[in-house]
């Protein structure tokens, strides 16, 4: 019976979105603003084992109270994926809480294609990715967030589809997709334009896709960068590196990263000045998952500041050791002093 109402209050949502105007993001009077993000839902319609994911979405939100919701991928792992994901956002929906989406490697592999479902999440009113206008590619967005006063943008939410497998992109390749030349082609064209309009200085920015960059691996691989968090298998990245991170750094207003992909990795480690993070496995038993509880990755974006805090929340009973359910808290950048050359 909850499965259902919360599909209606979906549906009935998206019913309006023709007559209603897209929310605004807004840093709050006391010069924060909130995401969360949840990463690899992995809802199979019709199992009670996909219920873990949808109390976890409930309580987090409740908890947390986030102006922004960001999935980060694989969402739907089962047939009939559009009442899957009509369950997946009825608790955002029911909060009233903008959002936005980016796919994994496992949502297109049911009966729905990613077309379909971008169709579907983008006729919600609070969903802040822009139509796809019959276009065959989808669409990368940057959401900017409004200054506290005024409707100057004072920070950047980018999303961003790392794709799929590697052989989808480039036949007989074995691994994991990547974002391709043009996609980072667009996010240098976007990044300098508002970095023109704010007079030439990078606006904070953050970014989420599904995939790890390499530079999550490389990262990993060179002790000197401290791991906070878990790291329960090998980084699965991209097969090819196609230069997003070094765009970001040669464009200077992305300060994190933000990825899923990896159900048994929530680890933060900071990689040239750039905080490269997971999120917290938020799905049921549908698949494999060794993070209990599952949960989701808080950011908290600082107005008028290159600044952020970041931490875990825990659903159900908390850390297993501890029964902590705020875990692994971190502030960017005064978490990672310089160091000394």
């Amino acid at each position: 019976m909850r499965q259902k109402i919360l599909i209606l209050l979906a549906c009935l949502c998206i019913s309006f979105r023709g007559y209603a105007q897209a929310p605004v993001l807004r840093f709050s009077s006391e010069g924060e603003f909130k995401i969360v993000q949840f990463t690899d839902n992995h809802i199979k319609w019709g199992k009670k084992a996909s219920n873990k994911a949808i109390d976890c979405i409930i309580e987090v939100l409740d908890a947390e109270q986030p102006d922004l919701v960001v999935f980060t991928g694989d969402m739907v792992y089962s047939k009939h994926a559009d009442k899957s994901l009509q369950l997946l956002l009825a608790p955002v929906v029911e909060r009233g809480i903008p959002f936005a989406t980016v796919f994994g490697n496992h949502d297109e592999q049911f009966d729905l294609t990613l077309s379909e479902q971008y169709d579907l999440i983008t006729s919600h009113p609070l969903c802040l990715m822009p139509d796809r206008q019959s276009s065959l590619t989808l669409p990368d967005c940057v959401l900017p967030i409004h200054s506290s006063q005024g409707d100057k943008a004072a920070a950047l939410v980018y999303c961003m589809d790392s794709h799929s497998y590697a052989n989808k992109q480039i036949p007989k390749m074995s691994g994991y997709g990547w974002m391709t030349h043009e996609q980072v082609s667009w996010y240098r064209m976007m990044s300098e334009r508002f970095t023109a309009a704010n007079g030439g200085t990078p606006l904070p920015a953050l970014a989420f896709f599904h995939i790890p960059l390499c530079e999550y691996r490389d990262a990993e691989a060179d002790g000197s960068n401290p791991l906070l968090g878990s790291q329960g298998e090998k980084v699965h990245c991209s097969a090819l590196n196609t230069g997003f991170f070094a765009a970001i750094k040669e464009k200077g207003d992305v300060m994190g990263t933000f990825c899923g992909h990896d159900h048994d990795n929530d680890f933060a480690v900071l990689y040239k000045d750039v905080l490269l993070a997971y999120g917290r496995y938020s799905g049921g038993n549908t698949v494999y998952n060794h993070l209990k509880p599952n949960g989701a990755r808080v950011i908290v974006l600082k107005e008028g500041e290159r600044a952020f805090d970041t931490w875990l929340r825990l659903a159900g009973d908390g850390d297993r050791l501890t029964g902590e359910k705020m875990i692994n808290y971190l502030s960017y950048p005064s978490s990672f002093p310089k160091k000394k050359k």
